[in-house]
């Protein structure tokens, strides 16, 4: 994990005041956050609290009801069409599920954002393509494949090396790690971590799994009560006095979790 995020940056993206509603239900109300230059922020709340759709507003699949969503210091409500489109090649998102195109190879999905975004040639985009299957540590083989023939960890990979397709600045990872069993999880979570060392990435996570939390995030954003409850490092998140707080990291699982990270403490 990298040193504590400097909270004298500037932020990446910076949320203010957000408000999202369904029709008669309000999911935010005057919810703020931010995310800072490279680092891993976990995002957990309860069922309903809307952490999918605070995802979605910020990589603009959702316009917000009201607030304000600022990325890389600029509105995103204000962008024109083709500001956007610049805008939302520095995002990589892996969806719940991963999200890949059934009729696809892993190359040819990963070539695709290339070709329509970066307007390169099919050759070019898949020689590309097949330097971020090896940075997600797939075997090349992998890369003829469709995603039906693929195991649940490989799917992840490859919906991650498309992700990393263009280069972002910031990955947003939805559930990256549901479905996965143990080992598989834990392999996807340090090789996040590896990617965010190497490339110099910013990572939005979305999770419930606790061992994520402890083991690769910087900063934990809990949302409750429409908002975000509180967000720093996971120490002061776990501490806070909460009733879903106090269950969520000092129940069974809690307890599991921070004691196997105290058994396993990360390497200096």
């Amino acid at each position: 994990m990298s040193e504590k995020t400097d909270k004298q940056q500037q932020p990446l993206v910076s949320v203010r005041g957000l408000v999202n509603r369904f029709g008669s239900q309000t999911i935010h109300d005057q919810l703020d956050l931010d995310i800072f230059p490279r680092e891993i922020i976990g995002v957990v709340g309860g069922s309903g609290t809307g952490k999918s759709v605070l995802l979605r507003s910020i990589v603009g699949l959702r316009r917000p009801t009201g607030g304000s969503v600022r990325v890389f210091g600029k509105e995103l409500e204000n962008l024109s069409t083709e500001q956007r489109s610049e805008m939302e090649r520095r995002f990589g998102v892996l969806f719940q599920g991963g999200a890949l195109f059934s009729s696809l190879t892993v190359l040819e999905n990963i070539a695709l954002p290339l070709i329509e975004h970066a307007g390169l040639s099919r050759d070019d985009a898949e020689h590309l393509a097949k330097m971020k299957v090896a940075l997600t540590g797939l075997p090349p083989e992998a890369g003829d494949k469709y995603p039906s023939m693929l195991s649940g960890g490989m799917v992840k990979r490859a919906a991650l090396a498309r992700a990393l397709a263009l280069d972002p600045d910031i990955l947003f990872l939805d559930e990256p790690t549901a479905g996965l069993d143990p080992i598989g999880a834990a392999a996807f979570d340090q090789l996040i971590a590896t990617l965010r060392d190497a490339l110099g990435l910013s990572v939005f996570l979305v999770t419930h799994d606790l061992d994520t939390l402890y083991a690769i995030c910087d900063r934990v954003a809990v949302l409750s009560q429409k908002r975000v409850l509180v967000a720093d490092d996971l120490q002061t998140v776990s501490n806070t006095d909460n009733e879903w707080i106090q269950a969520y990291f000092h129940g069974p699982r809690g307890r599991a979790a921070s004691g196997q990270h105290a058994l396993n403490p990360e390497p200096n």
